[in-house]
């Protein structure tokens, strides 16, 4: 009987324990439609964050950006798996890159992921392939935990002038809104 209770107890302090090494992050993700779809969609976001990416990595993933380009850092950050980013009802997809520090007195949250390529784009050769990550970049206000960002659903990375580059495939870039904090802080 003794141990029956305790497994319970075990078992419901579990979930509990691993909620307060996990960040998370929810709120509106609006996406602007391009091409024949011109259609604006909002849904609900969650970005579980359960760690960040080391300075020694984030070093290393610049310097293969740099140079051998974006698919050779795609391959590089495929093995990282920092936290997940759900969009509406669909499953979480793995954040293989996390960046979070401070610009004034907001918390920035720059997220990389490799995105989900449907097989109609991969069979038909569309140029969207060359867009293979979703980014995300988050600025939110460390005393009340809400805050907004931009979103890139389907994005190029490349190194140029010195400094690193996101293009949307897009018209506009998405828009993050509402955002909170919940779980462990940030930073």
């Amino acid at each position: 009987m003794k141990k029956a209770i305790c497994l319970i107890l075990l078992a419901l302090c579990t979930p509990a324990a691993y909620a307060q090494g996990t960040t998370v992050l929810t709120g509106t993700v609006l996406t602007y439609g391009y091409g024949f779809n011109t259609r604006t969609q909002t849904r609900n976001f969650t970005l579980r964050i359960k760690g960040q990416t080391s300075d020694a990595d984030a070093a290393r993933y610049i310097g293969i950006l740099q140079q051998r380009g974006q698919d050779d850092l795609l391959n590089s950050i495929s093995h990282s798996d920092l936290g997940t980013l759900s969009i509406g009802n669909n499953i979480g997809q793995t954040v293989n890159a996390i960046r979070i520090d401070r610009v004034g007195d907001r918390t920035r949250v720059r997220a990389v992921l490799q995105r989900w390529l449907g097989f109609g784009e991969v069979r038909s050769g569309y140029r969207s392939v060359d867009y293979p990550f979703t980014y995300l970049e988050l600025m939110i206000d460390p005393h009340t935990g809400k805050g907004e960002g931009t979103y890139f659903g389907a994005a190029k990375i490349r190194f140029k002038n010195d400094q690193i580059e996101v293009e949307d495939f897009g018209t506009f870039p998405g828009k993050l809104l509402n955002v909170r904090v919940s779980g462990r802080p940030l930073g």
